[in-house]
């Protein structure tokens, strides 16, 4: 390697990716998905493992009549539903929510990145 090489290469400095991933604007879109995310996972959870526990332990309550069908369908298509609401709502959420400030810290980064590109 030439000398000219290694002083051309020592003008630029790679992206510091950790320092990005320690800025507030970063840490608050991490925060702002956690503090949805996770509740709702942990609620989903709870609520698919009550009607597992329901089928496996409560029978006669599973197979009581309600409407036409029994309890144990009826609670079984309710989780279909549960599930599509949080689907809609997490769409929802991160249109308004994270995707602006994602597309921002996205540009952000890309810029620098080409900054990088360019000083290679």
């Amino acid at each position: 390697m030439t000398e000219s090489a290694s002083t051309h290469e020592n003008q630029w400095e790679p992206v510091d990716y950790v320092a990005f991933q320690a800025r507030p604007d970063f840490r608050e879109l991490k925060h702002r998905f956690r503090s949805f995310v996770f509740p709702l996972a942990v609620a989903f959870m709870l609520w698919f493992l009550l009607y597992v526990v329901l089928a496996a332990f409560a029978h006669d309550l599973m197979a009581a009549p309600l409407l036409g069908m029994n309890v144990g369908l009826w609670l079984g298509l309710a989780q279909f539903v549960t599930t599509f609401a949080i689907t809609m709502a997490y769409v929802r959420f991160a249109n308004r929510r994270l995707d602006p400030r994602t597309t921002a810290l996205r540009s952000e980064l890309e810029a620098l990145e080409r900054l990088e590109g360019d000083a290679r």
